[in-house]
This record gives structure tokens, sequence and C-alpha cells, in this order.
């Protein structure tokens, strides 16, 4: 199968019968129809539509070395620095469609993936067949556009049981049985971003490196559909709301976060990519340049992102009539410098990188580093410089339906700007609120900036 668009995607997402429960009950019916999910499956299912677009697809897709099918060019392993800049700049046609606001849009577990699959090769070390499952799964996932989420983090209660309890009654996530089927698995992982509204989610929890066995249960890896028999999704709060108006980003950003609890799952043998070997697990990440590929995806979104707060600020200053005074210069010449510094730290990752001894080509890891370790304070800058410049109008926008009621009269005449209507004006505090004070630009943008 080739390329899937965005009816393709909802269709599928649709589909999967997952047990996924959201505010202490189960969620029954289309999840494409759940006010929780729809808005970010809708904005996702734009992404799908884009790498289908004439306009786009050029740009956005290869041909599969295995079908000759259009596939998407985020799987692409780069064997060459031209292959790096066709990849980057795929992400970045993403990225701007959503202006850095999906931490977790469909190119991060691509990439992802593709870098574990480009260190494949030291599993055989282990065991053939494994390395030969990593593989065939890449293969797969590439040529059927599937959706991924992953699961790396388990909860704290895990992990101090790893520590103290024995192997057999821990609550880490680990291997409980095996059988001519496949492994039984069982564990707990918290912050599966996507996991309901993807297809399938990749699992490599850290080992425990305290067991004494030759075969280390809790050192696994797989991946899996998200609707087998023994898992089990827990939402947090939605901070979607149906208005666009009102909240013009959580209604359509808004990535919900999962945990995802494995009871005695069974996890089939060819999905299984390595088991028992925990010297695997960092092997796999170290020498796949997981942080490398990653982060040059991460910092592209960076970018976008900061394209983003760069306009909303000068928006924002026109609006309140500020755009000459020295302190907004200067807080716009600020957002412009954070903006060139990470262009040019992707730029010098790009520049200085190299091929590995694998044959792939793999970006600078130093200066991706230092754009992922200098973007928080870039953002909670700008978060406060929101604050400031939207002053009383952050706090004071009221809701669209005001607009649509007999007080409009009001609002139109006491809230309009001096070359906006009343209507335009609340638009852009309501914006400046989601990302200077709302749930969502607090909490779980903040949270993704440093992911």
């Amino acid at each position: 199968m080739p390329i899937k668009n965005g009816k393709e995607y909802i269709e599928r997402i649709d589909h999967q019968k997952i047990n996924l429960w959201y505010n202490g009950q189960r969620v029954t019916g289309l999840l494409s129809e759940h006010p929780a999910f729809r808005g970010l499956i809708h904005t996702q299912a734009d992404l799908y539509d884009m790498q289908c677009d004439e306009q786009y697809a050029h740009l956005m897709t290869y041909k599969s070395p295995l079908t000759g099918d259009p596939v998407g060019l985020s799987f692409l392993p780069p064997m060459n620095k031209e292959d790096l800049l066709r990849r980057g700049q795929m992400i970045d046609l993403w990225s701007k469609r959503h202006h850095g606001f999906l931490g977790r849009s469909p190119d991060y577990m691509n990439t992802v993936l593709m870098s574990l699959y480009t260190a494949a090769a030291i599993l055989e070390e282990d065991n053939p067949k494994y390395a030969n499952n990593l593989r065939s799964y890449y293969d797969y996932c590439r040529d059927n556009d599937i959706t991924l989420s992953h699961a790396f983090v388990q909860p704290f209660a895990s992990k101090w049981s790893a520590e103290a309890d024995s192997v057999e009654t821990t609550i880490a996530c680990k291997v409980v049985e095996i059988t001519n089927a496949g492994l039984i698995v069982s564990g707990a992982f918290v912050m599966a971003t996507q996991g309901a509204t993807c297809e399938e989610i990749l699992v490599l929890p850290t080992p425990n490196v305290t067991f004494s066995e030759d075969i280390n249960p809790t050192a696994i890896a797989f991946a899996v559909p998200n609707d087998l028999d023994g898992m089990t999704f827990i939402c947090r709060d939605s901070y979607a709301h149906n208005s666009s108006f009102d909240y013009p980003l959580s209604s359509r950003f808004d990535e919900m976060d999962t945990m995802v609890i494995f009871d005695k799952v069974l996890i089939p043998h060819n999905r299984v990519f390595y088991y028992g070997n925990e010297d695997m697990a960092n092997r796999l990440f170290t020498e796949g340049n997981f942080l490398a590929y990653a982060g040059h995806q991460v910092v592209s979104r960076y970018i976008a992102k900061m394209e983003f707060f760069l306009g909303l600020i000068q928006s924002l200053a026109e609006e309140q009539n500020a755009s000459v005074e020295m302190s907004t210069i200067d807080q716009i010449s600020r957002i412009m410098m954070f903006l060139e510094n990470l262009k040019a730290l992707r730029l010098a990752s790009e520049t200085e990188g190299a091929t590995n001894h694998m044959g792939y080509f793999t970006p600078a890891t130093s200066p991706l580093l230092a754009a992922c370790l200098q973007f928080p304070d870039f953002h909670r800058e700008i978060t406060n410089m929101i604050q400031m410049m939207s002053s009383s109008s952050l706090i004071m926008s009221p809701s669209g339906a005001n607009f649509e009621s007999d007080i409009k009269p009001y609002m139109e005449n006491y809230l309009k700007g001096i070359f906006t209507t009343a209507e335009e004006r609340v638009a852009l505090f309501r914006l400046a609120w989601e990302l200077g004070a709302g749930a969502f630009g607090g909490d779980r943008t903040s949270m993704n900036s440093s992911s």
C-alpha cells in the first residue's frame, strides 16, 4: 500500500476497538467524533492529505524500495547529505502546517523507527531473528504508512518495584511467560502521547540492570497494534474544546497523553526486537543515532513554532499600538535572534554531519542538543512577553458566543481596535491567552518544548 490520505487515516483510527478510558468511562463509538480527540484527528488527517496533494507529493514522498509505491519521506534513511536535507524539507512542510504544536506528529515516530532500523545489524550479534524482525517491521510501517505511538517511561511505582521486589512480584514491565505464539508481557507506561490516535505502539522500556539472571525479563522491545487483548489506555484530562474561536490551538492541536497498561498481553514472536539482553537497549539507541535523527526533526519543529511566536508578538504589538516602542523592538529582536540561532544550529548539524560506520549519513548531535537545551528557556521568555504585551486583554477576552447574542453591539463598540474589528481583536487575544495563560500553552506545549 502507498501513502494514505486523511480519510484513510480517520477510517483506520475509527476501525480500531481499543480499550480506551476517559474521565472514568470507557470510550465507545467513533473516536473521530469524540470531543477529546476529533480536533487532533482531523488536524492530523490534514497532514496526511498534504502528502497526497500534487503540490507537495514530490517533496514529501519517495519510492518504496520494495514496491515502488510512494511512501513518506520521513521514513527515508539518509545515505548522504542530500537525503538528510530532503527529509528536513519534508518535516518543515508538516511543521509549518501545525505551527510546531504537534510534538508527536507522524514524522517524529517515523524518524525514531528509521533510526532504530539503521542499527538493526547490531541485533544480529544477539539473535539474527531480532534483526530481521526490526527490518521487517520498518518495511511494514513504511509501506503501509502506519501511524505510531511510543511507550518508554514507566510509572514511579514500577521503577521502585524493579529495584526492591523479586522478579516474580515486581510490577515493572517484563516478560512473564514464553509460549509458542509469543511472549506474554505485563507492565505499564505513562506519557504514551497520541496512544489513542495511532494505529500501533512501539514499546522500549529501560531495562532494570540489577537482575542477576542470564536472561533479563525486563529487557524487551516490541511493537503491536493498539487493540490487542489485555491492553488498556487511560487518558489525562483533555485541553481540547469545541470552539476554534475561543480555543484556536487546543481545539486542533491537543495531543492526548495516555497511560498504557499491558496485562498479560501476547506479543507475537515476529514483533519482538530483542529480549533478555539489556545491552541491546542502549546500543540500539546510541548506534542508531536516535538523538541526532530525532533531534533534527525536533529542532525543525522548534523553528516553525518560533516563527509562529514571532508573528504573534508582532501582531500583538500592532494591535496594542506599541510597534515603535523601544521595549517592543527589543522583544521582537530577541525572538528573531532565537529563530536565527535555531536555524544556524540545525544548519551546523547538517553541515557537520558525516557517514557513520553503517553507511548512513547522520547529522552532528552537539548542535541539535544545544538547540534542544536552549528552547525551553526561549519558550518561557516568549510566554512572559505574551503576558506583558497583552496586558488586561489577556484576561478580559469574552467568548465568541457573545458576538452571536443580544450584547453584540456592546462588544463591537467597546472592544474594537484601531484598525481591527472587535471580533478580530478578541480572536487575537484568545490566541494569546491559550499560549500565555491557558492550560494548553502552560502545560502541554511547554512540556513538548523539551521533547
